[in-house]
């Protein structure tokens, strides 16, 4: 017989001996670590795991509640199922195509040969309902990965069998609810039973799935109007349809047929296409401030290199300039909570100066411009003089460029705002999107090892306060600009997939980050490889990949 296991949970320090085959959901309700929401998933051994998970060996365990990434994960990709499942039940036959995260929440196009109404709305939530109300079991199955793939094309799946026909793979892994199958990348919760909040609404001719607040489970998140984001959005699917490349399994197959330098090139002039249409909407407007923002590795310095091409060509004379310079004396700065700078509020940036010295330039004044000294932490003058006449343009880039406070005192007539971010790309397939987190981390990952000195390890140790910053003094006034600009290339993933791999494969399995770069290891795998030679040299993506021909 099989000796019982040792089982060390880090939530409350005990070891435990648990008997051969328990599962993780049996080890909660016997060890009952204190968390008021309850766990949702597991790290074992540093990599995220379900609650049917079962132990076969001695393992380390740190169980997730909603509150933390991983678990909102598996909450979020769980109630995706029960969707999936509600609108197989009520429009057989439809075609329910789950987005990009938009106004806190996630927005679905359900195609049913039809407009959709309030009152689809309220008939997918109350289906909804009924089935978390019945406590089903969600089947976790294992099979040989062609077995799976006739399954989903014997149901119309055809995005989700392209997407693992492309992979390598023996076996992989399906989940069953009731007569309705789905393939998550993510672990799923073992029952409906355990989702307690959600709301469905229609929002911009489809529906907008609203999940918990990480920061109080206990309510929705916030409903935020996002409507220039969508328009992006659906701009971006309407670029795909041109393409005929909508999801992964779609652009593994034409990497293997060849054409691989097709996608990038109509990738590229799609995003030229989009900037010059920004350039000429800045100089119909009469505007001399470009203001440029975007949360970290949205790919702002090369965004704002390329326009200064795209306004030297059509006439003009531009000038960057960036927030940075602008920093108080460090001595300053105000300090957090814990007593420790902080450079990403705006009470950093010397407004007053930065207001009086536009309002100088834009009245033909000639003004000695800032640089702020890191080192030394003052700002400091290097004799760097500027004027500029009616052809000149300011490129301002930098996080608070979109904040009214930044140019609270320059006429709006004379300034146009730009937001710039991976908003939305390739999804892997009709029901699992690519989180735009997971492409700006990805290029940070790159950018922070090549040319900062910073390992994995120490990126996504950051993320969580990086990305604490980009929701208090970036996102809220992204809707404020005149132009969105979507910085995520279709084809990105498979040219960087091979640059980022070695970079995370230096994680270890005893660090907490391991089940990040587990995950990302895996999401990666998706993406057939493509030569990062065939990018051109003033992509966007080489100022992660490296081989830019710009400066930075």
């Amino acid at each position: 017989m099989p000796q019982n296991l040792k089982i060390r949970c880090r939530n409350n320090g005990r070891t435990m001996e648990v008997p051969f085959g328990m599962s993780l959901g049996e080890l909660y309700e016997e060890c009952r670590p204190d968390m008021r929401y309850g766990a949702v998933c597991a790290l074992v051994n540093n990599k995220v795991q379900g609650l049917n998970y079962r132990f076969y060996n001695s393992k380390d365990v740190e169980f997730q509640d909603i509150t933390t990434t991983h678990g909102m994960r598996t909450y979020t990709m769980t109630l995706f199922l029960v969707l999936v499942k509600a609108v197989e039940d009520l429009y057989p036959g439809g075609q329910l195509i789950i987005g990009a995260p938009v106004s806190k929440g996630y927005f679905c196009e359900l195609r049913i040969g039809r407009d959709i109404t309030e009152q689809d709305a309220l008939d997918v939530q109350r289906r909804m309902h009924e089935i978390v109300g019945m406590d089903m079991k969600i089947h976790r199955v294992q099979c040989p990965i062609e077995e799976a793939v006739s399954l989903f094309r014997s149901k119309g799946m055809e995005s989700k069998a392209k997407l693992l026909e492309g992979q390598r793979n023996l076996y992989t892994n399906y989940y069953r609810l009731d007569n309705t199958v789905d393939y998550f990348y993510s672990c799923l919760l073992p029952r409906t039973g355990h989702l307690h909040l959600f709301q469905v609404m229609t929002f911009f001719g489809g529906l907008l799935l609203r999940v918990p607040s990480r920061e109080d489970p206990s309510r929705l998140e916030e409903l935020v109007p996002q409507a220039k984001m969508h328009n992006v959005i659906r701009e971006h699917h309407r670029w795909q349809d041109i393409l005929g490349v909508r999801t992964v399994g779609d652009f593994n197959e034409a990497v293997m047929n060849g054409h691989a330098s097709d996608l990038i090139n109509v990738s590229e002039a799609l995003q030229e296409k989009k900037l010059n249409d920004i350039v000429v909407n800045i100089i119909e407007k009469g505007a001399r401030l470009v203001l440029l923002a975007g949360p970290s590795s949205s790919g702002k310095t090369t965004t704002g290199k390329r326009l200064a091409i795209l306004l030297m060509a059509a006439g003009k004379r531009p000038h960057t300039i960036s927030t940075d310079d602008y920093f108080v004396n460090r001595i300053d700065t105000p300090r957090d909570a814990d007593g420790n700078y902080d450079f990403e509020c705006i009470e950093a940036v010397d407004t007053g100066l930065f207001n009086r010295q536009m309002n100088s330039l834009l009245a033909g004044e000639e003004v000695e411009l800032p640089r702020y000294d890191f080192k030394s932490g003052e700002r400091v003058y290097e004799n760097r003089r500027l004027r500029i006449g009616q052809n000149d343009i300011i490129i301002l880039e930098g996080n608070h460029a979109l904040n009214p406070i930044l140019s609270a005192q320059v006429p709006e007539n004379q300034k146009f705002r730009i937001f710039i971010s991976p908003l939305t790309t390739i999804a892997l397939d009709d029901h699992n999107s690519v989180p735009t987190k997971d492409i700006r981390l990805l290029r940070r990952l790159i950018r922070d090892y090549r040319y900062r000195g910073f390992s994995a390890l120490d990126t996504i140790r950051r993320m969580p306060s990086v990305t604490a910053g980009e929701e208090k003094w970036i996102f809220p006034f992204q809707e404020l600009a005149d132009a969105t600009f979507n910085s995520a290339l279709l084809y990105e993933l498979a040219v960087i997939k091979d640059q980022v791999k070695p970079i995370l494969d230096e994680i270890g399995e005893r660090e907490v980050e391991y089940a990040e770069a587990s995950r990302l290891r895996k999401f990666l795998r998706y993406f057939r490889s493509v030569p990062a030679d065939q990018v051109p040299p003033t992509s966007l993506l080489r100022e992660f990949a490296g081989g830019s021909s710009f400066k930075y």
